[in-house]
């Protein structure tokens, strides 16, 4: 397994931007498939974003496309979630995830988490 930790998170203003980082340590970060997840208060825990391990291929939830980029650095052993156009309903604890494989967009395909960055956007 890979420990994950995040940061980058903040409050700003509708319309700005954010780049959350996560930094892992362990063996072979470059063969795990990376996920960013979000949880608002009152709701559950959802997908936002994926990348495989070579970040040749990415997935996303439809309300990020076309705001949100994740990419990833290998050599850094870190993933990013580059956020623009940012909106009040992107407020949220931002989660980082790692797994072998990706297999989905369920929390139960994801077995390694970071303890989360908060994001609030401000209207």
């Amino acid at each position: 397994q890979v420990q994950l930790v995040e940061s980058g998170g903040g409050t700003v203003q509708a319309g700005g931007s954010l780049r959350l980082s996560c930094a892992a340590s362990g063996r072979a970060f470059s063969r795990y498939a990376m996920g960013w997840f979000r949880q608002a208060p009152g709701k559950e825990r959802e997908f936002v974003a994926a990348s495989s391990w070579s970040g040749g291929a990415t997935y996303y939830v439809d309300s990020v496309l076309g705001r949100f980029t994740i990419s990833r650095d290998n050599a850094k052993n870190t993933v990013y979630l580059q956020m623009n156009s940012l909106k009040p309903e992107d407020t949220a604890v931002y989660y980082c995830a790692a797994d072998l494989n990706y297999s989905g967009r369920d929390e139960e395909d994801f077995g390694s988490w970071g303890q989360g960055t908060q994001v609030t956007v401000s209207s």
